[in-house]
């Protein structure tokens, strides 16, 4: 009887909790749903304004209208706002890269005291807030009077791309059989043609990896560009920043015009970013170098 007793006690006591689980889990989907609910509605709400002549007490605006975005190109000056923004983004790119690549290969292949360490230091710029070490880096560039210029506001964003660029190249590097190498070696190529034309055109996915990430964070980097730049080094985030709080009297479908292209710049980015890059991939390749 115990026997037989014991399995229909079980099975009653495990039925409740089969029966929770679709419980929580459409508790977990409706929230997430909510979320991301809003926060569709938010960037439409903008994206709708921004083409709209009035919208008071409305489901929609009373008419359409493109001049919102003609406004904002000359109100903000957009033009040397995108340029000022793709000369920064583009010399962070070819800066980090010339600067990361060479720093990843020695990590990668090099063992020396304090390694650990290091990998820690380069770790703490992309883990911390970028507005606690801002400040103090605004203030030397400052002393230095590169502060308001494009060579400061460039230096400001090397600070967190070029450790981001060499915690994503050195798994790429740890991934190429030494052998490689030392088979050049014996055919007497040098360190620097075996840097260049064999290691560089095996890292090419790696390094357009990089590249691309290290786009996105610099087009998005607020706290750092806000502290350094000038009046014309400024970039576009900056420049929204500033038409939202800035004194003065705007028309806010101007500036939700002028927030809609910062958007969709970000987002054509974001897809780019990840037709050539897998965040868990990159994820793992990262955990795996640092253990």
């Amino acid at each position: 009887m115990s026997a037989v007793a014991a399995p229909t006690r079980a099975g009653r006591t495990g039925a409740p909790e089969r029966r929770r689980r679709p419980w929580w889990t459409a508790v977990l989907w409706i929230v997430v749903g909510f979320f991301f609910l809003n926060l569709v509605a938010l960037v439409a709400s903008v994206v709708v304004d921004s083409f709209g002549t009035k919208w008071f007490g409305t489901w929609l605006p009373e008419g359409w209208t493109l001049h919102w975005y003609t406004d904002a190109w000359s109100q903000f000056g957009l033009s040397s706002v995108l340029l000022v923004t793709i000369e920064v983004a583009v010399a962070v790119i070819v800066l980090s890269v010339l600067i990361g690549v060479p720093a990843s290969y020695a990590l990668a292949r090099r063992s020396f005291p304090g390694k650990r360490l290091l990998m820690v230091l380069f770790v703490l710029p992309i883990l911390v807030p970028p507005i606690t070490y801002g400040i103090p880096l605004a203030t030397l560039l400052y002393k230095l009077h590169l502060a308001g210029t494009l060579s400061g506001v460039i230096v400001a964003n090397l600070v967190p791309s070029v450790p981001f660029v060499i915690l994503t190249m050195t798994p790429f590097i740890e991934q190429i059989d030494p052998k490689v190498e030392a088979a050049a070696r014996m055919c007497g190529a040098r360190t620097t043609a075996v840097f260049l034309r064999i290691l560089t055109p095996l890292l090419v996915p790696g390094i357009l990896a990089a590249s691309i990430l290290v786009l996105v964070r610099t087009v998005g980097m607020f706290e750092l560009t806000f502290l350094t730049a000038g009046p014309t080094s400024t970039t576009l985030v900056v420049t929204l920043y500033n038409a939202v709080f800035a004194a003065g009297i705007r028309a806010n479908q101007s500036v939700d015009a002028m927030a809609t292209i910062y958007t969709g710049a970000m987002l054509v980015l974001l897809v780019v970013a990840l037709r050539f890059v897998n965040p868990t991939q990159l994820v793992t390749r990262v955990g795996d170098a640092g253990d």
